[in-house]
C-alpha cells in the first residue's frame, strides 16, 4: 500500500503533493502514483489530511477540495487502480463513492456509527486502526462493533504511532502474533515513523534502512498489507522474506 498524500505538512515531507499555498501539483501527484505503481504497488493510499502528532484536522469540506482532482485524475489517468482513502468523514466517503466507486476506507478514528453504517451499506473494505496502548483490547470491542454494524470485510491496523510510546509501538510489533486471533488480515504502517527515528537520533527522511527491518519483522508477525512510503525498497523486503519462508508454511504479501 503506496502512500500519496494530498497535503503540505505530513510528517514525512517527501510524501507530499500539494504546494506550500496549499494548491494540488498534478504533475508531482501523477509521478508519485506513476512510480509506485511501476514499483509494485498494490493499493494507493490518498491521505487528504496529516494525522502526524500534533496535526489539526482540515474537516471535511477541505479534504474533499483536496481529494475531488485526485480522484478525477486517478481514475482519467489509472482507471481501475485500487484505493484506499484516508479519512472518517461520512460526506467524503459518500462523494469519493459517487464519483470513483469502491475503495478501501482507511479510518484512524476506529468507527463512528454513522460512519460504519454507510461502509455496511456501500460494502466497503474497512480499516481499522486502534489508537490506544491496548490494541488487542480494542479489537476484541471493535469485532463486537464490526457485527453490530454489519461490517463484514474489515482489516485490522494496529496503529503504530498512534496513542502510543516509542516502548509500546515495539511492544506491539514484538507481539505481532497474537492478532492473529481475529482471522483478519493485518496492516503494518511502520513506514518512517517516530519509533524507527527517534531512538536512533535520526529525522524520518533517514529512516528508510530502520523502516525495512521493521516491515521485515512485521511480515514474519503476519502482516499481509504494509503501508509505505518506499514502494519498490519494500517489494524487495518482502522478496527475500518469501525466501526466508519457502516451504515453511507462512504465508507473507
Amino acid at each position: 500500500m503506496a502512500i500519496v498524500n494530498l497535503t503540505n505538512d505530513s510528517f514525512f515531507s517527501g510524501s507530499h503533493t500539494l504546494r506550500e499555498d496549499g494548491s494540488f501539483d498534478e504533475a508531482c501527484f501523477l509521478g508519485k502514483v506513476g512510480n509506485a505503481r511501476s514499483e509494485g504497488a498494490d493499493i494507493i493510499d490518498l491521505g487528504p489530511c496529516s494525522s502526524r502528532p500534533g496535526s489539526t484536522p482540515v474537516g471535511p469540506e477541505e479534504e474533499w477540495r483536496r481529494l475531488e482532482p485526485a480522484l478525477r485524475l486517478l481514475r482519467q489517468e489509472y482507471p481501475g487502480t485500487p484505493l484506499s482513502i484516508d479519512t472518517y468523514w461520512p460526506d467524503v466517503i459518500r462523494k469519493a463513492y459517487d464519483l470513483a466507486g469502491p475503495f478501501m476506507v482507511n479510518d484512524i478514528t476506529g468507527g463512528s456509527p454513522e460512519l460504519l453504517t454507510l461502509v455496511a451499506r456501500l460494502n466497503l473494505p474497512y480499516i481499522a486502526m486502534d489508537s490506544s496502548a491496548d490494541p488487542v483490547g480494542f479489537f476484541e470491542r471493535f469485532a463486537e462493533k464490526a457485527e453490530k454494524f454489519r461490517v463484514a470485510d474489515w482489516i485490522l491496523d494496529p496503529g503504530f504511532g498512534f496513542g502510543k510510546t516509542v516502548e509500546d509501538n515495539w511492544r506491539v510489533l514484538r507481539d505481532l502474533q497474537a492478532f492473529r486471533r481475529f482471522g483478519r488480515p493485518v496492516l503494518a504502517g511502520l513506514s518512517r515513523k517516530t519509533m524507527l527515528w527517534k531512538p536512533l537520533g535520526i529525522s524520518p527522511e533517514e529512516a528508510l534502512p530502520a523502516t525495512q527491518i521493521v516491515n521485515f519483522i512485521a511480515l514474519d508477525g503476519g502482516a499481509e498489507i504494509l503501508r509505505v512510503h518506499d514502494v519498490a525498497e519494500t517489494v524487495r523486503t518482502v522478496k527475500l522474506h518469501r525466501l526466508l519462508r519457502a516451504g515453511a508454511g507462512t504465508a507473507a504479501v
